[in-house]
């Protein structure tokens, strides 16, 4: 039987590949009682980065929110191991954090972190509604824009 974030994600068009492994010393997630941290995220698509360079520069508002929704994609894709392959385990997304590659001057790294939140609530409905930060950093892991990192109630 196809979970109900299954039959969502399908409506959506989302197909969930396999994940890389981490790239450095670090787990993918850590699950402590029911809350579980998801390490950070980047737009990475059939194993190439996506969106390289700076918003306000060479990347547009719509171009970053559409590399914060890859990112949500491939969170996704590890919450679904985490979560034993049963996307429906997870109870709420508590929290979201996105990093925007920023020039100096660009300052709408909200509306960026947009294209995360809602495909959030696009998935889990009202469970996909967050606390969020949106900040802007001088560079990020091999020049992309964007990375996103969440932490999930999930049932035990």
């Amino acid at each position: 039987m196809t979970s109900k974030i299954d039959a969502r994600l399908t409506e959506l068009g989302i197909e969930l590949s396999a994940p890389g492994e981490p790239a450095g010393n670090y787990l993918p997630f850590v699950l402590t009682g029911n809350l579980l941290f998801m390490s950070g995220q980047v737009p990475i698509e059939h194993g190439v980065r996506k969106y390289i360079g700076k918003l306000g520069r060479e990347i547009s508002v719509a171009e970053g929110q559409k590399a914060a929704a890859l990112c949500v994609v491939n969170l996704l894709a590890k919450l679904k191991i985490a979560c034993g392959g049963d996307l429906d385990r997870v109870r709420r997304c508590v929290k979201v954090v996105g990093f925007v590659n920023s020039a100096p001057e660009f300052c709408e790294q909200p509306k960026v972190i947009n294209g995360a939140s809602d495909l959030l609530v696009s998935v889990f409905g009202d469970a996909g509604r967050h606390a969020r930060s949106a900040v802007g950093m001088g560079s990020l892991p091999s020049g992309v824009a964007v990375e996103i990192e969440a932490v999930f109630e999930i049932v035990t």
